[in-house]
């Protein structure tokens, strides 16, 4: 019995520290504050309206250095491709630093190398929720897209988080959350 209670709890801690899609690369465990207009991505996985995601949302996280600046990542996981599914870069933007709004705010004047682009998943039968995963990496000084990186930031599809991190020198990501938005 003893041992069912420790399993059910080790469980559920991995449950509540998950901050990634099962399956996502890499695992984040550090929650990343996700706020739309009033409403906060909490728990990870928590399904939206695409209304409500329609706009940039505020970030931030617990752990934000003031002295460092921050690369914010979104992408969609689940973009119809023929029978399978594929990837869409809905946001990559740069140069983010803790704000006035506390020590835990990111802001950024920035708009690129990607601006944001709300989610509008397609009507499916049977309905399929996709999952928007927002990442956030220490941006190392001198940031720039790698070339060999350009064009599938540009066209967005297909783009690949793993391979545009180790291209780009990013190191691991420091915090992440998803929301799920159904069409």
């Amino acid at each position: 019995m003893k041992a069912s209670i420790v399993s059910v709890c080790a469980a559920a801690v991995g449950l509540v520290s998950a901050q990634t899609p099962d399956g996502f690369t890499p695992s984040v465990a550090t929650h990343l504050d996700v706020t739309f207009g009033s409403k906060a991505v909490s728990p990870a996985g928590t399904s939206l309206a695409k209304e409500e995601t329609a706009k940039l949302p505020t970030i931030g996280f617990a752990a934000a250095n003031a002295t460092e600046t921050y690369l914010f990542v979104m992408i969609d996981l689940d973009v119809p491709s023929g029978t399978t599914r594929n990837t869409l870069l809905h946001a990559m933007i740069q140069d983010f630093k803790v704000g006035s709004g506390g020590a835990t705010t990111l802001t950024s004047a920035a708009t690129s190398p990607a601006s944001y682009m709300g989610p509008a998943p397609p009507k499916e039968n049977p309905a399929h929720p996709h999952h928007y995963v927002e990442v956030l990496f220490v941006q190392p000084a001198g940031f720039a897209v790698p070339a060999s990186q350009a064009s599938v930031v540009k066209s967005r599809i297909g783009f690949k988080l793993a391979d545009f991190a180790t291209a780009a020198h990013l190191g691991e990501p420091v915090a992440a959350n998803y929301f799920m938005v159904t069409g």
